[in-house]
């Protein structure tokens, strides 16, 4: 009898340390709150999502996504720079609160974070100089292709040119910067990104004459957070939806994409 009662003891100590233990994990909301700041993951070589501006500070879309966010919450904004790769392993250390670094939506991603309602979209596309006869994923046979590890990017030219057997070069930089460097030296003259690296690039070197031969895919962009923080993915996507509706978020994609969200973004 004695060790009944120890074992549901026991059985029920454990049940209470998790219930605590799922608790402390879930109100991350609470926490940025009382600490009065939002630490915010971004990628600040990513133009125009990210940048250093003239005057050493961080500019860009994501990061008046995050001023805005901050604002909302009453909170101040730090912001921690994030590559492109270093983008989950950064939530999932806890070097930041959330990732708001031109981060899209992917079924593999969703298998270690979770994600807030899409704020943004971004399109991936393959560009070269207009010299070069690119129209499609076989044309690229043979070729050196500059795209940035663990992007979006890498995962769709990947996919392509699996799906189509086509033997490339693909060439994999750590960061974006270091890839469009490679691009506007002539290192490379292919490269797989998304549509708003290529707008920058034509802006960065017009004489290079870069145009997208064709698009791979589109993806939804948001708002990174870690698992099982069901106050803060609420929050965040009450706010994502309000900032949609009332075209704060719309005002912002504008500015810099010249174009304005789509209308089904918050669309299922």
């Amino acid at each position: 009898m004695k060790a009944i009662t120890l074992n549901v003891l026991r059985v029920a100590m454990m049940f209470a340390v998790t219930a605590l233990s799922v608790q402390a994990h879930a109100n991350a909301l609470d926490d940025i709150k009382k600490r009065g700041e939002l630490v915010a993951a971004i990628d600040v070589s990513y133009p125009p999502f990210g940048k250093i501006d003239a005057t050493a500070g961080e500019s860009g879309s994501d990061v008046d996504t995050a001023r805005l966010l901050a604002q909302d919450l009453g909170v101040k904004l730090k912001i921690v720079p994030v590559s492109g790769a270093a983008r989950v392993p950064f939530l999932l250390s806890n070097k930041a609160d959330v990732v708001i670094a031109s981060f899209s939506v992917t079924e593999e991603r969703k298998k270690v974070v979770d994600y807030s309602l899409p704020y943004a979209v971004d399109y991936l596309v393959v560009a070269s100089d207009k010299a070069n006869a690119i129209s499609q994923v076989g044309d690229l046979a043979g070729k050196s292709v500059a795209v940035t590890r663990g992007t979006t990017a890498d995962i769709e030219l990947t996919k392509s040119l699996k799906a189509s057997s086509v033997s490339a070069n693909v060439v994999r930089y750590e960061d974006e910067a270091t890839a469009n460097t490679a691009v506007v030296t002539g290192q490379q003259d292919i490269i797989a990104a998304s549509l708003s690296t290529v707008q920058e690039l034509q802006k960065q070197v017009p004489a290079k004459n870069i145009e997208i031969k064709f698009n791979m895919a589109h993806y939804p962009l948001a708002i990174g957070l870690r698992k099982q923080e069901p106050e803060l993915k609420a929050w965040l996507d009450a706010w994502v939806t309000t900032n949609v509706e009332n075209g704060k978020l719309d005002k912002i994609f504008v500015q810099y994409f010249g174009q304005s969200l789509p209308a089904d973004l918050l669309k299922p």
